[in-house]
């Protein structure tokens, strides 16, 4: 979901080296053991005070959950240097042990497959830092140009157990949502996700601030943001947007967020209506590029078009939009509504996220800047490795092609489809069929295959599984010219896009040698390749 790639571009090569060497701990946060597919988290209610002074957390997490099978321990997750202060249930400690950042809860007999607990988790401790965020996990603690505090947190990938107890794993978010109270000293706001509930002076230096999601939300999207904002409340079509700014940048914002009307009525045109309308749409400054927090965008984008101010496909395109705006509030879609069981498969979040941009373009400016702009990320796509990752281990491989060449396959299934209205209508039924899911690659494939009548089941397994680009190859024979798809796997066809003599054709081709119509040698042939996936070889 980081759309931050300038760094992982030029540290890959490490990365993907790196990630084969997985630790127990990779396991233990990555893996479904029995200690975490038996039970089903229903609701997290934080409430916590958070100490800028000291960068520190301490308070508890209320864990409401549904036993699935019967089970004596349970896994919860958080970071080694949290301390537990302690855990309860029904009113009573419960004894508990610690590996790495897993914390195996122990009760004194097996819970009741279909009963409903909570436990309280206490705890306290100074979270992890974040060097560079988002590219790496941790809190943010700043201060504005006021000298006030300006304190964020993103933690995807790395995990949301850094900064509070949770079952860190992308298979269960909490059924019923979650409630976040967070105490900060007197003067400041916190914003978290979903609706504003009400504020409370402590008398004690410190106010807290209630927030609820009403939705299922992932956990690494609980989010806190403390600053000294200002609040600015708008509507659009019955959605609530509100945007929190940092007091001296209201005019800014006030002005250069009038983008996200226009970007709504795309998005809900062409992925279906806004999937968390209870929890409203919020655009929160923070004091990091962005994250896509659900329903409190992260946005520290500096009030520029394009990425920082500069355009990535280096076409032109990426400076007339915001580029944070716009690929962050993509994963309220991609990620947020839809996610994927394992970070493996982090392709489904960033590669239709990725996509969203263009299709924002063409929404504001047309098809053939939206074009324009796709085809300009080509130059950004390594195929050094797969874009699917190693399965069960918590590893981030840092693989950008997730983002580009996943956007660029999606930009080939539209054309392959070759009927803009059937397209379109393909991918909202996608959004709407798995709204609110956690899916797999096998998912999204099968759907994609059934929707669109043609077995390009090899295709996905090409592009998502392996890096070499499919080989289109040509022959000359008695017969005429014939071609095909040279490939890693087999069954795989896709059409291409070709004219002879001034005749154009759309012809699916396979591994299997077949005719080029009308041709008589390669050289009368033309083929058009800016519609598909990527520039291919030909021999």
């Amino acid at each position: 979901m980081k759309t931050h790639l300038l760094l992982l571009l030029t540290t890959l090569a490490g990365l993907q080296l790196a990630a084969q060497n997985f630790t127990r701990r990779d396991t233990l946060q990555g893996s479904l053991r029995p200690e975490r597919t038996s039970f089903d988290v229903q609701r997290y209610d934080l409430n916590i005070t958070i100490n800028p002074e000291d960068r520190s957390i301490v308070g508890y997490n209320d864990i409401t959950f549904k036993t699935v099978a019967p089970t004596a321990t349970i896994q919860i997750d958080l970071f080694q240097n949290m301390q537990i202060d302690s855990i309860l249930f029904q009113n009573k400690a419960v004894s508990y042990t610690r590996d790495h950042d897993a914390v195996f809860i122990q009760f004194s007999q097996n819970l009741v497959p279909g009963s409903e607990n909570t436990i309280r988790f206490y705890y306290s401790g100074k979270p992890l830092v974040a060097k560079r965020a988002p590219w790496d996990g941790g809190f943010v603690w700043k201060k504005d140009n006021n000298g006030k505090p300006f304190i964020g947190v993103a933690v995807q990938g790395t995990g949301a157990s850094l900064w509070y107890p949770v079952k860190d794993h992308q298979t269960d978010e909490p059924d019923r949502g979650a409630s976040i109270k967070v105490a900060v000293p007197n003067g400041l706001i916190n914003v978290s996700n979903g609706r504003f509930l009400g504020s409370e002076n402590l008398n004690n230096g410190y106010t807290r601030w209630d927030w609820e999601v009403k939705n299922p939300i992932n956990n690494y999207n609980i989010v806190i943001n403390i600053a000294d904002y200002v609040h600015i409340h708008d509507s659009h079509n019955g959605l609530d947007l509100d945007y929190y700014v940092l007091r001296d940048n209201e005019a800014l914002a006030r002005k250069h967020f009038e983008e996200v009307k226009p970007m709504m009525d795309c998005f809900q045109d062409k992925f279906g209506p806004y999937p968390f309308i209870e929890d409203g749409f919020k655009l929160v400054e923070t004091p990091y590029l962005g994250m896509e927090h659900q329903s409190a965008v992260a946005y520290g984008n500096k009030y520029t078009k394009g990425y920082l101010g500069n355009d990535m496909t280096g076409t032109g395109v990426g400076l007339l939009f915001d580029y944070i705006t716009i690929h962050e509030t993509g994963h309220e879609w991609f990620g947020n509504s839809i996610t994927s069981k394992d970070i493996a498969d982090m392709w489904i979040h960033e590669s239709f996220t990725t996509y969203s941009e263009s299709v924002f373009v063409e929404c504001q400016f047309g098809y053939e800047k939206a074009m324009q702009y796709i085809n300009g990320q080509k130059k950004m796509v390594g195929n050094r490795s797969p874009m699917i990752g190693q399965f069960g281990v918590n590893f981030k491989t840092g693989n950008s092609d997730m983002y580009y060449k996943g956007a660029l396959l999606l930009n080939t299934l539209r054309h392959l489809v070759n009927n803009d209205k059937e397209w379109w209508h393909i991918l909202k039924s996608y959004t709407q069929h798995f709204r609110h899911q956690i899916i797999e690659t096998k998912d999204v494939s099968t759907y994609f295959t059934k929707a669109i009548g043609k077995d390009i089941q090899p295709l996905f397994d090409q592009y998502l599984n392996h890096t070499a680009l499919p080989l289109l190859e040509f022959r000359t024979t008695k017969k005429g010219v014939e071609a095909r798809w040279v490939t890693d796997v087999s069954g795989f066809k896709m059409p291409v896009h070709y004219s002879v003599k001034n005749k154009n054709f759309h012809t699916w081709f396979s591994n299997d040698w077949q005719k080029v119509e009308d041709a008589k040698a390669v050289e009368e042939i033309t083929v058009s390749l800016e519609k598909m996936l990527i520039a291919v070889g030909g021999k």
